[in-house]
């Protein structure tokens, strides 16, 4: 089951649930915890993955029914990756992500100076704005380590690292 430093998380997820009348099912509670608990973003592939084996009646439709519910909801977050897959969080704290293009690793970092600045003024000719986040794209610092390692001297220069991720 789910630890209990997320009972808050999931009795917003009940209540939210409850709220537009969808019952809190043992699929939807087991797919929305193992939301809770993953640090990597994990596709809807991966989860079904990480949970058939404990529910081996769960199908790979089902996941991806429930994670689009659960961004209707406004429960969970899609990212959309370079290899266009879909990646899933639950939204919890304000941040923005990394998306290294070599790999595919996605890094939650916070970036209080934008969240501070208010939206350009031009905006509001286009549209209300309901949240704004940032998707940085580059290459890890684990991708330029592996491409030093592995370049000969005469290959183009690499990415210089920039500050800790």
């Amino acid at each position: 089951m789910v630890a209990k430093n997320f009972q808050p998380q999931l009795h917003h997820f009940e209540q939210t649930c409850q709220n537009a009348g969808l019952k809190v099912t043992h699929q939807r509670l087991e797919i929305y915890g193992e939301l809770l608990r993953a640090h990597d973003h994990p596709a809807a592939e991966t989860l079904y993955k990480r949970l058939e084996k404990r529910f081996p009646s769960l199908s790979l439709d089902t996941v991806y029914r429930t994670l689009a519910t659960f961004e209707k909801l406004h429960l969970v977050q899609r990212l959309e990756t370079v290899k266009s897959q879909a990646r899933y969080e639950v939204l919890a704290c304000r941040h923005h992500h990394f998306l290294c293009d070599t790999c595919g690793r996605i890094v939650d970092f916070a970036w209080p100076s934008f969240d501070a600045m208010p939206p350009p003024p031009d905006l509001a000719a286009i549209g209300a704005i309901d949240r704004t986040a940032v998707v940085v794209h580059g290459t890890c610092r684990a991708c330029i380590e592996a491409a030093r390692k592995n370049s000969t001297p005469d290959q183009t220069a690499l990415p210089e690292l920039s500050r800790p991720l």
